[in-house]
């Protein structure tokens, strides 16, 4: 319903972009410290496939209070595909789940990111054609904002773009991983390409260092995956028959002493997926302050390698709309490639 007015009208905002009363002119009033958020659509991806859809809403809703997210269930207006729900309604990889306008505790203010920061993010778009774009993110660089981060590579792209209508990450990558990273345009291209994630259409091939010599006989490794919290309230993975089914090829493709290039491919998309499944094959990535024990690490720190040694190095994908088939591959930063000349001297070999 709307009301000819002299008032200012209220500026149009991202649907899912904070929006204090303020700002609005008025609108349903929320306490000093609260900002109330537009309707959010969010797609499920597969690292929290059948989870409840309550869990699911809490880890989304970070400050809302359970009674809160209880209400809005019971009344309907959490939707999945478009259906209403129950609080122990499981939701799959690639479910739409409606959340609706809604209010929680306001964050500190965020700081946006400046000029530099958008000019190096513009600069590692790798690809980009009217329906998504491709980045090279760089190591350091998470793909959202939160935990304490300001911004993200996505946050980094809107603030750049300021015009784009859409943008949304297609999947996630590790904040010290670098690589390559999806983002849709179109929200008609985002529920293609994780459809595509979905049925394992796409192929992600990653390079890595890892301490020690892999093994020729070590091509894939089929163990499950179970995400707990230390008591410091860091996520960690670790491998237990109760986790999720997870499956990583491996290629070893140079080797160096103490230390060998492969290329892991996972089939599923768990939380640290290749970092679990290395040090678990007693291989650890190098640089990885959460699964290299100590000792090897200092080796690693001693040699001058300062990053975690994971690289997305390339994409296999449909393109949405036109159905062409691609295959990006992104080149290492200079400290990766630093660590590898340092290494080459101590080349044992190669399997390619």
């Amino acid at each position: 319903m709307s009301r000819k007015s002299a008032s200012k009208k209220p500026p149009r905002t991202r649907p899912d972009k904070p929006v204090r009363t303020s700002e609005v002119g008025g609108g349903n009033a929320v306490a000093r410290g609260e900002v109330r958020l537009g309707v959010q659509w969010v797609t499920v991806d597969e690292d929290n496939d059948g989870q409840r859809v309550d869990n699911f809403l809490l880890a989304q809703l970070r400050g809302v209070p359970k009674s809160i997210i209880y209400r809005i269930i019971r009344k309907g207006e959490v939707r999945v595909n478009k259906g209403r729900v129950k609080p122990d309604t499981r939701v799959n990889t690639g479910d739409q789940v409606r959340i609706p306008p809604i209010t929680r505790k306001e964050k500190p203010e965020q700081v946006a990111p400046g000029s530099r920061v958008q000019g190096v993010m513009e600069a590692a778009v790798v690809f980009e054609n009217d329906q998504m774009l491709v980045v090279n993110k760089p190591s350091g660089i998470a793909v959202h904002g939160g935990s304490g981060l300001s911004f993200g590579l996505i946050e980094v792209l809107r603030s750049a773009r300021p015009s784009a209508k859409f943008l949304e990450l297609v999947h996630r990558l590790d904040r010290d991983t670098s690589g390559l990273v999806m983002v849709a345009k179109k929200r008609s291209a985002l529920r293609f390409l994780q459809d595509e994630l979905r049925q394992k259409r796409i192929r992600k091939h990653y390079h890595a260092l890892v301490a020690g010599d892999w093994p020729a006989s070590i091509d894939r490794v089929d163990v499950p995956l179970l995400r707990y919290e230390m008591p410091n309230g860091e996520r960690r993975v670790r491998v237990d028959d109760s986790g999720k089914a997870s499956l990583t090829t491996f290629r070893c493709l140079e080797r160096f002493a103490g230390y060998s290039l492969v290329e892991a491919s996972p089939i599923t998309g768990r939380t640290h997926q290749i970092r679990v499944h290395s040090a678990w094959a007693g291989h650890p990535i190098a640089g990885d302050d959460k699964y290299m024990d100590d000792v090897s690490l200092k080796a690693f720190r001693s040699i001058g390698g300062q990053r975690l040694m994971l690289h997305a190095r390339a994409l296999e994908f449909t393109l949405p709309v036109t159905g062409e088939s691609m295959r990006l591959e992104a080149p290492y930063d200079d400290a990766f490639n630093d660590v590898l000349r340092k290494l080459s001297g101590r080349l044992k070999g190669s399997d390619q």
